[in-house]
């Protein structure tokens, strides 16, 4: 199904944007060309170095476009001949989010409205937007930026009309190591002999793998009808086993849960696990919009893997990784 697709991949120049390029072009995937679209011209002229030193018979394939979410206008022109978006950019930082919330809105939600808009305007086939735990029963502004876009990318399958775009969403927790996330804060705290500023001890957070997302993504791209929400089977820790990972004679110091954070985040809320099916590996949450529209005629099929329970999917009531699978993350770059 990649046959000769062109990929674009927004925020192409962050932690995930990068490492799925990678990804394609590791995988042999016979693409036409990918288009790495981002704001940051030095990251954009990095990644070009690496990728030309690392895989230059791909690099030619490769194309680095700057521009914004935000402009509708850069937007359409940028996405002219693209079959498939992933779609990565956003703004993420939960305390900027709470000082800046207009900055927000503008990039996580009209710039939502912005891709949908010119994926329809190109008749791009597919579109996978990543999305967060945090959008599950939002407490901080982030988070309620991302519920909104989730609405508006799923919500766009109602308008297609004759357009063949299908709009569909994956939502994951942290990424290990991932820049702006406690992992890599901790390890350099730890680093300088300082330390550690521990919120609460008794948080804890969902964690998976950068590869892990980008599977799930991968499958995404291929499995989607569009109006799905996908969502992993991934493990959680203790911010208190995170610290003795790091460091063994407990060295920190609690600063207080910030303004807009939860002790615990949901991947799936009690109100929406009557729509999930369990296929393994992954959950599916089929909307109402994906169920009365998508595959009625094919709901018998997929009927066997609807969960009957209702529960809730949170960091909280969950398989908790041990200190010593902790430790082995904090050796992973």
């Amino acid at each position: 199904m990649f046959q000769n697709k062109s990929i674009f991949i927004t925020g192409g120049t962050g932690s995930f944007g990068k490492e799925f390029c990678i990804f394609l072009i590791k995988k042999k995937i016979p693409f036409h060309k990918i288009v790495l679209f981002s704001r940051d011209e030095f990251k954009q002229s990095n990644f070009s170095d690496y990728l030309k030193v690392n895989f230059p018979k791909d690099f030619k394939k490769i194309r680095f476009i700057i521009g914004d979410v935000r402009d509708s206008d850069r937007l359409k022109y940028a996405l002219s001949d693209i079959d498939i978006v992933i779609h990565a950019a956003a703004l993420k930082q939960v305390p900027a989010a709470e000082y800046n919330p207009i900055e927000f809105v503008k990039t996580n939600i009209l710039g939502a409205q912005n891709i949908i808009e010119s994926c329809f305007l190109n008749n791009v086939d597919k579109v996978i937007a990543l999305s967060t735990d945090k959008a599950v029963a939002p407490k901080n502004l982030y988070g309620a930026t991302k519920l909104c876009s989730d609405k508006l990318f799923i919500s766009a399958n109602n308008i297609i009309g004759k357009k063949k775009t299908k709009f569909s969403v994956v939502r994951y927790g942290n990424v290990n190591n991932s820049r702006g996330s406690v992992i890599p804060l901790f390890k350099h705290y730890d680093e300088m002999g300082k330390s550690l500023p521990v919120t609460n001890l008794n948080m804890t957070r969902f964690s998976i793998k950068m590869e892990d997302a980008i599977n799930l993504v991968y499958i995404a791209m291929k499995k989607s009808f569009g109006g799905e929400i996908f969502i992993p089977k991934i493990k959680s820790y203790k911010l208190s086993d995170l610290v003795k990972a790091i460091n063994p004679k407990k060295g920190f110091r609690i600063t207080g849960v910030r303004y807009g954070e939860k002790m615990h985040e949901e991947l799936i809320n009690f109100d929406e696990s009557e729509h999930i099916y369990n296929f393994g590996k992954y959950y599916i949450h089929f909307t109402d919009n994906l169920m009365s529209h998508k595959i009625k005629n094919s709901i018998k099929k997929i009927k066997k893997f609807k969960i009957e329970k209702k529960f809730s999917y949170n960091s909280k009531d969950n398989t908790y990784l041990s200190i010593k699978e902790l430790r082995k993350i904090l050796l992973e770059k």
